[in-house]
């Protein structure tokens, strides 16, 4: 394992990148030799994310098993792992992935966007999700309360106040106004 106090000791191969952890208090990607940088979730985000899994608890897929997993690693290609913020799981996925070499890609993920977030890499991983099986993915936006949300690259919707999110077709009954996702 690789351990570093100074952040401009980076890993250069995936193997290492898999071992590798930094304490710089930064969260990493590995894209195709590159390593990417970025914040990870501040603590306003937590009542947010809090609300984001209390949510999906009275959905069917949690009641069939299915898990909405905080910063899981996510192996899209053999040279691009992704940690989304949150991404949905199937149980089959789940039980699947104990006795398959093949990592599970989700059909929907999340991504909170801070001011400290690059909109090109964010766009990036977008794309990069769609091409590798995401069906759905949601940007949220909490300074502006806002939430887009992708079906495809091409097609976006953008939620403000009473607008309904909606992770359909991947999650039929996790929808709900971003007014609900904000509340206090």
């Amino acid at each position: 394992m690789i351990i570093t106090k100074d952040p401009s000791v980076l890993p250069h191969t995936l193997e290492e990148f898999l071992s590798w952890e930094s304490n710089d208090g930064l969260k990493y990607e590995w894209n195709d030799g590159e390593v990417i940088r970025f914040t990870g979730m501040k603590r306003k985000h937590l009542l947010l994310m809090r609300r984001l899994n209390r949510l999906f608890l009275k959905t069917n897929a949690h009641q069939e098993g299915g898990e909405i997993v905080h910063e899981q690693d996510v192996m899209l290609t053999g040279i691009q792992l992704r940690r989304p913020d949150l991404a949905y799981f199937s149980n089959e996925q789940i039980t699947n992935s104990m006795s398959s070499d093949e990592e599970p890609v989700p059909e929907f993920t999340i991504e909170v966007i801070s001011s400290f977030d690059q909109i090109n890499e964010v766009k990036k991983k977008i794309l990069e999700y769609f091409k590798n099986g995401v069906k759905v993915v949601w940007l949220i936006f909490p300074e502006y309360q806002m939430v887009e949300v992708y079906t495809s690259p091409r097609n976006v919707t953008i939620c403000m106040e009473n607008d309904i999110c909606s992770a359909k077709p991947v999650l039929d009954d996790y929808e709900f106004t971003v007014n609900e996702l904000f509340e206090s």
